[in-house]
């Protein structure tokens, strides 16, 4: 947890260690830069603190600044809401309701000016009350001799002092107090408000010094003239008798000062501004009239003289005060950031930002590879990034490795004659040297003794366990396929060859159907160059007939799928039907592929705006359960993109060729938060989108999974379609 206080003075102020960044008030920058660095660091959430004069600009409007930067949910406490708002007041808080999530207020009538004056739906706004420390119901007895005033009657008020306070009318008051109870004692506790000290001095206190020496109550009137801690100010407030805000003007919806009597259980004698109506309702306390100091005396007179009323008024105060505590109002608040994560997990909002960022769909941009060698090394695709730098810690993996070769062969495929030229510097890297790297990998990721692929490597070079999943061993399978099917380097082909052979044999006792899909995707292009293999050919059919017959038994009119939810890599699966049963004419294949294929993009669109939702890795999608929006991954859209692009080629209907844009576009920001996941800049692609935020570390699943969806668009040829401007292979590097 961090906080962030606004300095209204150039030299600030001594803040404990928590307090990691404080914003210059007049400062504009300073608003932006807090933005950055709350972004930099993660932040979950913001709850803004707002009241009118703390922050810079006409009517604050410097805070806007922060808010339109934040990339996190925001939760606004409103500590003042005008009933006549002047224009940039008016402007100001509409931007600021519309900037946050939530609104919590601390007053029924605060949330009515919002709804009536401010237009905010009753729907965003939360009542959590004042807090109140957890005090015990104790006699004002027990703390007087704390300040002197054994044996007295104590009159309290408390807080900054300003004219606003009304202050002078208890002092007139007193005289006809006294002069019924001549053991009474007013305390006004607390510094002048330094807004106040600095504009015009001392002159309120002085004034009110001044008053109660010409009206002779000099000795009954004790001023403490400092900021009081929390520890003290426990100790003031429950030394009183009767606690006193005699505010001049009704348009105050809160007063902390009050809220903090009510909690001690005080029996409270208020003019009767906004807040207090609303708290001292039930008989909690006594309203008297503003600017009344007969109507105070008469008032203080009648409870001091009848306790049992006094202690009455006391009680009910205490106990309604008990919900006021600060464990329920942060149980309160607790509440109100639960409802921003589950609303932001049904529905989506876009940052200011990301609203007004121009965003180029349907356009391919130009390959960038300077991230993929960044996460490469000599022994093969480092797994996870921290931002955009290699993350040792976490090693390497086969997937990923699987990816990335099939990647730099497809790139080696799609390139011909174009990569050829571009020089040998881009040649060798990345046809062959990067695949002949990442194709090593795989070599020493097969176990011969168990048949099967590891999958987690370390920085130190350890594998940590003895086979990998049955997924991964469908990826490496993938992979070498791939090398089989489409590289022309003869050395990369053998190597592959070999692998691939000792490696095939194990999938006959898979259970998974993704890594049944994975295999098919390889054995696929295996046979695409070696259509002879009769081996490979009953493996092939043997994998799909059970994808088929998974398909068919699961299949219901509402639920036309593989299993019983949807889970990852999900395209992959009605993709391999697709592009087997295509190369093996079988039609009944063709149509679950196409059928299954139609019901998943469906599943996977916001039904408001059209665009690609993939399904949340947080929950998937149980059959007859709750979808899961978030977390969304890259993987998910290369998928949608391989799937849709295997559907236009069978069935040459151009629809799937848009579905396959839609899928694109996700990685350039057609997506929930309309936020770009691809980086131009590096050439990686961000981790994820969460409920509020793109995941800014750009990991090597997610890179080679745009990259992948890259060379695939550009291999349809589009030469008169959307986003054919641009060159491939004006490839960067560095």
């Amino acid at each position: 947890m961090l906080a962030l206080p606004v300095n209204d003075t150039e030299q600030g102020y001594d803040y404990p260690a928590r307090v990691r960044w404080s914003l210059a008030q007049d400062d504009l920058r300073s608003y932006q830069e807090a933005a950055e660095f709350l972004n930099f660091n993660n932040i979950d959430m913001v709850c803004l603190q707002h009241e009118y004069g703390i922050f810079g600009g006409p009517a604050g409007s410097h805070v806007l600044h922060l808010l339109r930067g934040l990339k996190m949910p925001v939760v606004t406490t409103l500590h003042t809401v005008l009933r006549e708002p002047n224009p940039d007041q008016l402007m100001v808080m509409e931007e600021i309701a519309e900037l946050s999530d939530r609104l919590i207020v601390m007053s029924q009538l605060s949330s009515q000016f919002l709804q009536e004056i401010f237009k905010v739906p009753g729907s965003k706004i939360d009542m959590v009350p004042h807090g109140v420390p957890d005090l015990p119901f104790l006699d004002p007895n027990f703390y007087k001799d704390r300040f002197g005033v054994e044996g007295k009657a104590v009159l309290l008020t408390f807080g900054l002092l300003s004219p606003n306070k009304g202050i002078e009318n208890v002092i007139q008051a007193l005289p006809q107090i006294l002069s019924k109870h001549k053991n009474v004692v007013y305390i006004v506790a607390g510094a002048t408000h330094p807004h106040v000290l600095r504009r015009e001095g001392d002159r309120y206190r002085a004034h009110l010094q001044a008053l109660a020496k010409e009206v002779g109550v000099e000795s009954n009137v004790i001023f403490h003239d400092r900021f009081v801690s929390p520890e003290e100010m426990v100790e003031f407030i429950g030394a009183a008798d009767i606690y006193i805000t005699p505010y001049r003007h009704e348009a105050q919806v809160v007063s902390g000062t009050l809220a903090y009597a009510l909690g001690a259980g005080k029996a409270i004698i208020s003019t009767p501004y906004w807040y207090a109506i609303e708290l001292l309702d039930g008989r909690r306390g006594a309203l008297v009239p503003f600017e009344n100091p007969g109507a105070i005396a008469e008032k203080t007179v009648e409870l001091l003289a009848t306790p049992a009323i006094r202690h009455a008024m006391r009680k009910r105060a205490y106990l309604f005060a008990r919900e006021m505590i600060w464990k329920r109002v942060a149980q309160g608040y607790m509440e109100s950031f639960a409802r921003v994560r589950g609303d932001r997990m049904e529905s989506p909002q876009v940052q200011f930002s990301a609203r007004v960022a121009f965003k180029l769909l349907d356009h391919l941009p130009p390959l960038n590879l300077s991230h993929l060698n960044r996460l490469t090394d000599d022994t093969g695709m480092l797994q996870h990034s921290i931002f955009t730098t290699p993350k040792y810690s976490e090693g390497y993996t086969t997937d990923d490795n699987a990816r990335a070769l099939v990647f730099t062969v497809l790139l080696e495929h799609l390139g011909g004659e174009q990569l050829g030229k571009t020089g040998s510097a881009i040649r060798d890297l990345v046809a062959p040297v990067s695949s002949f790297r990442y194709l090593a990998f795989l070599e020493h990721a097969f176990n011969p003794v168990k048949g099967r692929y590891r999958n987690f490597l370390g920085y130190d070079r350890r594998w940590s366990e003895a086979e990998g999943s049955e997924d991964c061993h469908g990826r490496a399978l993938w992979g070498l396929g791939t090398v089989l099917g489409r590289s022309r380097n003869q050395g990369l082909r053998a190597a592959a060859g070999r692998l691939f052979e000792f490696s095939l044999p194990a999938v006959m006792e898979f259970s998974s159907p993704r890594a049944w899909a994975y295999t098919l995707l390889g054995i696929q292009e295996y046979l695409d160059s070696y259509p002879g293999d009769r081996d490979a050919q009953k493996i092939r059919s043997v994998l799909s007939r059970r994808l088929l017959e998974m398909y068919e038994a699961i299949r219901s009119p509402d639920w036309k799928w593989f299993e019983n939810i949807l889970a990852y890599g999900n395209a992959r699966l009605p993709q391999a039907l697709l592009l087997v049963g295509s190369a093996s004419s079988d039609d009944r294949m063709i149509s679950a592929g196409l059928e299954a294929l139609d019901w998943l993009l469906k599943t996977q669109h916001c039904e408001t705006n059209g665009h690609f939702v993939p399904i949340g890795s947080q929950g998937f999608y149980p059959q007859g359960g709750e979808k899961a929006r978030f977390d969304q991954q890259p993987l998910e859209a290369a998928g949608a993109v391989s799937a849709c692009l295997q559907a236009y080629r069978v069935t040459g209907d151009g629809r799937w060729r848009g579905e396959a844009w839609s899928a694109f576009n996700w990685f350039l920001g057609d997506n929930d938060l309309q936020l770009p996941l691809y980086d131009s800049t590096t050439g990686g692609c961000r981790d994820g989108l969460h409920p509020d935020r793109a995941n800014e570390n750009q990991g090597a699943e997610s890179t080679l999974s745009f990259l992948m969806a890259l060379l695939e668009m550009r291999s349809l040829q589009e030469q008169n379609g959307p986003g054919t401007s641009g060159d491939l292979f004006a490839i960067r590097t560095d």
